[in-house]
């Protein structure tokens, strides 16, 4: 078993106010803030926390292996300590983890740019390693005395899920061990021979593997999914292609088949691939857009446009949605339905407790839609209750981010997007 050395402490610099934007932007820092929020009894001590955070009220957040510590000012003045501890991993848990991590290179990439994908999560709690908190795991203390999560403790997660979106591994000391640690076990034992390579089997011959099967040992393991897709061949040769065959449209295509079936193959060989339900197929329609995100020529482009009976500005603006939610974002941006029944009044109520009284826009509600009465920027609810930045650029509504479960999150994704001012 590796030894970590977890008597390590960060102290990040308090952080400027947030007004008009969201605390979270990453998947990470939204599932942090989910956390608080459905744990939280009092939900009003929530919102004086998002309102104290939002002000700038949060001092510097100390960060130690299970504990997260900062001083809270009331809109008053008065200062209180605050903490939220998170139970940290054991060593056996870190020795799995890095032996997780070790075993696809993707995960050791994405952590050194300070990325977490949910791959990685995914694999960690299926290894029995729980990364992120869930229902309850954050527990709150500050020197006021409630008993709860009060409006202090509740602003130091905010104010955390900021941090977080900036480096996951703050995630990682909460959990027991400093980034240096991390990195060097990683490091050290990525470069451990395999037990495994040294003990492999020689190979046979064909004829007597096949008449001696039942006794030989099993198959090696399949090798590891390489991480780009691979290369077509060129179809770069000194013949006249045939008529009706455009070289380059041909290759265009290529390459995208082969990106798809990498995709394609990265879902199947991930675990819990047999629980989610099988997508609708792609239309003809969709499936021009999905190609046209790929980056094909001017000359190809123009064809996925005209086959798909976009022009090319519509064929730009529904590639700017694809890039951003394949085709569930697709259709938040072509389709505009009637929201009726237990979705509209789940839709009001995240309206109404989005903001306080003093700061919730103005809102014009059509079908799935809700503009902002005298600004460029629009809310569009999908099927699925999340909800869509838009924002208007030469007169056509476009769109300015990523689905939220959060109206005042996609709102200030919107506001950023088109430069003004909160």
């Amino acid at each position: 078993m590796t030894r970590y050395d977890d008597d390590t402490e960060r102290t990040l610099a308090a952080l400027p106010p947030a007004h008009g934007r969201g605390f979270a932007q990453t998947w990470w820092g939204l599932a942090w803030l989910k956390a608080l929020e459905d744990a939280a009894l009092d939900t009003a001590q929530v919102k004086t926390g998002r309102r104290l955070a939002r002000a700038g009220a949060v001092g510097a957040v100390s960060v130690r292996p299970g504990r997260i510590t900062a001083v809270v000012q009331d809109r008053n003045r008065t200062a209180h300590r605050a903490d939220v501890l998170l139970e940290k991993l054991s060593d056996a848990q870190w020795d799995r983890f890095v032996d997780m991590a070790i075993e696809r290179s993707g995960h050791v990439a994405a952590l050194l740019d300070r990325d977490m994908p949910p791959h990685l999560v995914e694999d960690a709690a299926n290894a029995g390693i729980d990364l992120l908190p869930g229902l309850g795991d954050l527990e709150p203390e500050c020197d006021c005395g409630a008993w709860d999560h009060c409006g202090h403790t509740a602003a130091l997660c905010y104010q955390v899920a900021r941090l977080l979106d900036q480096d996951p591994f703050v995630l990682l000391l909460m959990r027991g061990r400093a980034e240096r640690a991390v990195l060097d076990a990683l490091q050290t034992r990525g470069n451990t021979p395999s037990q495994c390579a040294a003990s492999r089997p020689e190979g046979v011959d064909a004829a007597e593997a096949y008449a001696a099967g039942h006794v030989l040992p099993p198959l090696p393991a399949l090798p590891d999914l390489r991480e780009v897709p691979g290369v077509p061949p060129s179809l770069d040769t000194e013949s006249a292609p045939p008529p009706g065959v455009d070289p380059a449209a041909l290759a265009f295509l290529a390459s995208r088949a082969a990106a798809e079936g990498h995709r394609l193959l990265a879902e199947a060989l991930r675990s819990g691939h047999g629980r989610p339900a099988v997508g609708e197929e792609a239309t003809c329609s969709q499936d021009a857009v999905r190609l046209a995100a790929g980056g094909p020529g001017p000359k190809v482009l123009h064809r996925l446009g005209d086959g798909s009976g976009r022009g090319q500005d519509a064929l730009a603006v529904a590639v700017r949605a694809w890039r951003l939610g394949g085709g569930a974002a697709l259709a938040v941006l072509e389709e505009e339905w009637a929201v009726t029944g237990d979705t509209l009044a789940r839709a009001r109520a995240a309206l109404e407790s989005a903001w306080d009284e003093d700061e919730r826009p103005s809102l014009r509600a059509r079908a799935n839609r809700w503009t902002v009465v005298g600004a460029p920027h629009q809310l569009r609810l999908d099927r699925d209750g999340r909800w869509w930045p838009y924002r208007k650029e030469r007169g056509r509504w476009v769109p300015a981010g990523g689905a939220t479960q959060d109206p005042a999150t996609a709102l200030a994704m919107a506001v950023l997007a088109a430069g003004d001012e909160p």
